[in-house]
């Protein structure tokens, strides 16, 4: 029993110290060629900044609270949202970066550097006036020497289409999509839109910008079934107010011009004008009515916003975290070199 029992071998990590201390020279070499590397790569990816905003949307219902909705909450629920008519609630106001046409709305944004020597379109400035990794032109005039794709346009004649871009307009969407995000808190509707950028004025500009279209989107679904009942009843009460306006012109002149004249005919005549008139300037009031109640009705369902937190103006460089990279390169290599220098001695007997 006692043979066929397994026998594990104890490492003595003082021998294995000993060792690694016996032949420290074997990491000088590779710990200079990884500090070299990596600070050749590190110190070539370009400095970004980071700032972000928190803005909080009124909610459309407020009516789930309490107990319950404390509870619902807490598991990542929202009752207001889910009892709200709305079609797309608070969850989804992240998913509007995955749309071009929301995207694509931010290519005639007008930035400009804390230098100040570059003022141009959000667009032109992503690729145009990008700081690259050193190897960043090679390896993309390597990937166009292979690509053979035809290249769409969607500049010069006819209108943009968001939904049909050309390579170069795609590429830009993409690096929009990775330098903005937009999250939601659950359990409070706090919307936060975080955004990345090279330099720190167009990451502040940026962000206010995001904030504001995030708000005007929000604002036009909420209300644009409103406005197209008040557009409705614009329309509607217009009409009605031209086609009084006729009739009362039409009964003026016909009893101006019969004053003086007594026939009954002529009596019956006047009054079913003014019958007419009468009822035209009825359905006239009944329109405006509903004309002013949906104007209200647009006021009532406007949103208010209210801005937690301002985008700042980020002063520090928020990565890459080159010391940190560096450092972890380092120690990773001296583990690597470690764990081959003492293999040997790390094999269990059974």
């Amino acid at each position: 029993m006692e043979e066929n029992s397994k026998q594990i071998e104890v490492i003595n990590l003082k021998e294995v110290i000993k060792k690694i201390i016996a032949n420290k020279k074997d990491f000088y070499l590779p710990l200079a060629i990884v500090f070299v590397l990596s600070c050749i790569y590190i110190f070539s990816k370009p400095r970004y900044y980071q700032t972000d905003a928190k803005i909080a949307p009124e909610m459309s219902n407020s009516m789930a609270g309490g107990a319950l909705g404390s509870l619902a909450a807490s598991f990542g629920f929202d009752i207001n949202d889910m009892q709200t008519s709305d079609a797309i609630n608070p969850l989804l106001y992240p998913d509007l970066l995955e749309d071009n046409a929301f995207v694509a709305s931010m290519f005639n944004i007008q930035v400009e550097t804390s230098e100040k020597d570059i003022k141009t379109s959000y667009y032109d400035y992503l690729k145009k006036h990008q700081k690259k990794a050193w190897w960043s032109p090679p390896i993309s005039w390597f990937k166009n020497l292979l690509s053979f794709k035809k290249k769409t346009s969607n500049s010069g004649k006819g209108e943009f289409n968001p939904y049909i871009l050309s390579e170069d307009q795609n590429k830009i969407v993409k690096k929009i999509q990775d330098n903005i995000t937009i999250s939601v808190d659950t359990k409070t509707g706090v919307l936060t839109i975080d955004v990345k950028d090279q330099d720190a004025r167009i990451c502040k500009t940026l962000t206010d910008s995001v904030m504001q279209r995030l708000q005007d989107f929000i604002t036009e679904y909420r209300t644009s079934k409103a406005r197209t009942d008040y557009e409705y009843y614009k329309r509607l009460a217009t009409d009605a107010k031209k086609e009084y306006e006729k009739a009362r012109q039409k009964y003026g002149s016909m009893s101006d011009a019969n004053s003086k004249i007594t026939l009954r005919s002529i009596e019956l005549k006047v009054e079913d004008m003014e019958n007419d008139m009468q009822l035209k300037y009825n359905t006239y009031t009944s329109l405006n009515a509903q004309l002013q109640a949906a104007n209200a009705k647009v006021q009532e369902r406007t949103p208010v916003f209210t801005v937690l937190k301002g985008a700042a103006m980020p002063i520090k460089p928020a990565g890459p975290k080159r010391m940190i990279f560096i450092a972890a390169m380092l120690i990773l290599t001296f583990i690597a070199k470690a764990f081959w220098m003492i293999k040997d001695d790390l094999h269990l007997r059974f």
